[in-house]
Parts: C-alpha cells; structure tokens; sequence
C-alpha cells in the first residue's frame, strides 16, 4: 500500500512533468510567432510594385510549421492523446513485472 507520502511524490512528478510539457509548447509558439512574423515582414518588404502577397509560396512556413504546432498543442493539452499517462504507467508495470 502506498503512503501519503509516495502518492504526494507520484502527484508532483506528474505535474512536474506537465509542467515542462506546457512550457515547452508556449516556447514552441512563441518561436513559431516571432520567426514566422520576421518571415512574413522580409515578404512584404520584397513585393515588386503592385505584386500581391497571397501567394502559395509564403505560405508554406505557415502551414507546415503551424500543423507541428497544431500536433505539439494535441500532445500537451488533449488528455492520452498519443503516449499518456495510463500508457506510462501500464508500460512501466509491465517492465516491473518482466523484470521480476
């Protein structure tokens, strides 16, 4: 039976972990806003006169990077999206148990 004591350290190493996994998404996101915003200012201030901005190839950062971003965010705030926290512990009893 688990103490008070070892149930309090499992609840902070959970959040400790969420916590480094939302702040390397905001990290994420703020990179991807500040390198993406140099891109699109260096674009504009390269159009010839009368040339429109809206063309396929100053999108691509965008969109490929923003998808990451999107995948990133899933990740960190959807629950279980991919490897979660019933996976881990499932996979760390079953290497318990293997070891025994």
């Amino acid at each position: 039976m688990k103490t008070s004591t070892s149930k309090y350290r499992e609840r902070y190493k959970f959040a400790e972990r969420r916590v480094k996994r939302l702040k390397g998404f905001y990290t994420h996101l703020i990179i991807y806003i500040i390198i993406n915003s140099i891109i699109v200012f260096s674009n504009i201030k390269n159009l010839d006169d009368g040339e429109s901005y809206f063309q396929w190839h100053n999108f691509i950062s965008l969109s490929v990077w923003g998808m990451f971003l999107l995948i990133h965010a899933a990740s960190v705030f959807i629950p279980n999206f991919i490897f979660g926290v019933q996976w881990e512990e499932r996979k760390i009893r079953e290497f318990m148990e293997n070891e025994r």
